[in-house]
């Protein structure tokens, strides 16, 4: 009895460690998708669906993250709305049922386009109107050390367009598929 004993005790610690090695590693999902504007709850919930052996519903989130039922509806859309989640269907099964992309370099492509996307055109937009405002007070000065500083600005500005319309091309290369043929994806089979 005694060896049962410490075989099941051997047993549940394996079993706690292998829960905290997931858990440790969802929390760094959830840090990371941070750089995308994602909130390290939604980040949290990514990584238990994507370690879910089966779709999840919102309560089955609910109970495995503790939060809300209204979080967990609200950090679904989120993820829906960058494609890092889906819908499943399952016959006889009434509530909504989830899980996550499997593809994700499908994900990132969603994700990193919309948001390097937003930020280039808003900067593209904010450096046009900068550069006319400087234009417009070049043409009204006869300040000569004004007329010099302007003409500075005006430059890196240029540069800083340059800069964001080669960012949209990459986003382009990136939503097309273009940057595997640059980065070729690669499987863990592939590397042996």
């Amino acid at each position: 009895m005694s060896d049962e004993k410490e075989l099941q005790k051997m047993t549940d610690e394996m079993w706690t460690h292998y829960e905290e090695t997931k858990d440790q590693f969802i929390q760094s999902i959830a840090k990371n998708m941070a750089l995308y504007g994602i909130t390290p709850s939604v980040g949290r919930l990514y990584g238990s669906l994507y370690f879910s052996n089966e779709p999840m519903t919102l309560d089955d989130m609910q109970h495995a993250l503790g939060m809300s039922k209204t979080s967990m509806s609200t950090g679904v859309r989120s993820l829906l709305d960058m494609k890092m989640v889906e819908p499943v269907f399952r016959r006889g099964v009434r509530k909504d049922l989830y899980r996550t992309e499997q593809d994700w370099f499908k994900s990132f492509t969603a994700l990193f386009s919309r948001q390097w996307k937003k930020a280039a055109e808003s900067n593209i937009e904010e450096a046009e109107e900068a550069k006319l405002e400087l234009e417009s007070i070049l043409a009204a000065t006869v300040d000569e050390e004004l007329k010099r500083c302007i003409e500075k600005d005006l430059a890196r500005l240029a540069y800083a367009q340059n800069y964001y319309e080669w960012l949209l091309r990459f986003v382009a290369a990136v939503e097309t598929g273009k940057i595997y043929e640059l980065v070729p994806k690669q499987n863990k089979e592939e590397k042996k």
